[in-house]
């Protein structure tokens, strides 16, 4: 099970932005990333990390994701069939959540 976080910005009266998060928990499989897709994220700058497969209804574009208490950015998604979606995640300074941007 993993959680799906969904980044929120609101502005107060001065103008000052903040964010909030919602956490979505959501079942999939969890799988280690091909040695062709880690080797070529590599390549590219990423840190590649894991593969989630779940189902489609339950993922929104959502960037961030937490699973084994650590946030994961989603850098590629890929849509297997009609009803099923892998989501390729990395864990990279800076882009990991509220614990990194504060």
């Amino acid at each position: 099970m993993i959680s799906l976080i969904t980044e929120v910005k609101t502005q107060d009266t001065l103008g000052v932005y903040s964010t909030d998060y919602t956490y979505k928990q959501v079942f999939c499989n969890v799988s280690s990333v091909t040695a062709s897709e880690f080797f070529d994220g590599g390549r590219s700058g990423l840190n590649p990390q894991y593969r989630m497969t779940m189902f489609c209804g339950d993922y929104n574009g959502e960037s961030l994701l937490e699973y084994n208490n650590q946030t994961y950015s989603v850098y590629r998604t890929y849509l297997k069939g009609t009803d099923t979606i892998e989501l390729y995640v990395e864990r990279k300074g800076g882009t990991n959540g509220k614990e990194s941007q504060t």
